[in-house]
């Protein structure tokens, strides 16, 4: 499963031409049409995929490790068609404890972030998954979910943007070589109105520092 950081690379845009995705129309002048969906892009955070648990008093050794829980199986839906665009993650948590003595079970918190422009962070929420442990048996898995609401006119392009991208550019038109996601007005538009759901543990500092030094 693929990791991403909150700054994140822009969003391509699918490009469909009549003469092919991405071709140039020289028969009727040289342009692209876009199509672009607001739905956002959905994945675990870097660096809080996964938790570890050490025993209570102990240091943070290999020796002291008690839990060990990653969020994996990531899949997203949405629906955009009603007022508000909404977007779902569901996910699995698998878990592996140290002791497989006696049943046991162990809540983690998690949290969904809906960030725009890769770095605006639109709303947060968390919630909790629960693993129960049979007695003898040191793996346990539950499924989770996540999601987010998106305003559909703030993952929309403005009309001057789209004009830019999908205007007709004749041979020999000064522009017409040109690719105009190259523009920094385009780019920096498609930036502002790309959203990202992003998943991940609620990492205590301590446990946040141990993933990133580990």
């Amino acid at each position: 499963m693929k990791s991403v950081r909150f700054a994140l690379p822009l969003a391509a845009l699918t490009l469909a031409g009549c003469a092919g995705d991405g071709d140039l129309d020289v028969s009727s002048g040289v342009g692209f049409t876009a199509t672009r969906t607001g739905c956002p892009t959905v994945a675990v955070a870097e660096g809080t995929g996964d938790i570890t648990l050490f025993s209570p008093g102990a240091g943070q050794t290999s020796d002291s490790v008690d839990v060990v829980a990653t969020i994996t199986k990531l899949r997203a839906s949405c629906n955009s068609e009603g007022a508000k665009i909404y977007s779902q993650a569901d996910f699995e948590v698998q878990a592996r404890r140290s002791n497989a003595s006696g049943a046991r079970s162990v809540t983690l918190p998690y949290y969904s972030t809906v960030v725009q422009g890769g770095t605006a962070v639109v709303a947060k929420r968390i919630g909790q998954v629960t693993l129960n442990f049979a007695d003898g048996q040191n793996r346990a898995s539950a499924p989770a979910k996540a999601a987010g609401y998106i305003d559909p006119a703030a993952a929309a392009l403005p009309a001057e943007i789209v004009e830019k991208i999908t205007r007709k550019r004749r041979p020999g038109d000064a522009d017409a070589a040109l690719d105009p996601m190259a523009d920094p007005e385009v780019r920096a538009a498609i930036q502002r109105a790309s959203f990202e759901l992003l998943v991940g543990f609620q990492l205590t500092e301590d446990q946040l520092r141990y993933n990133v030094t580990r």
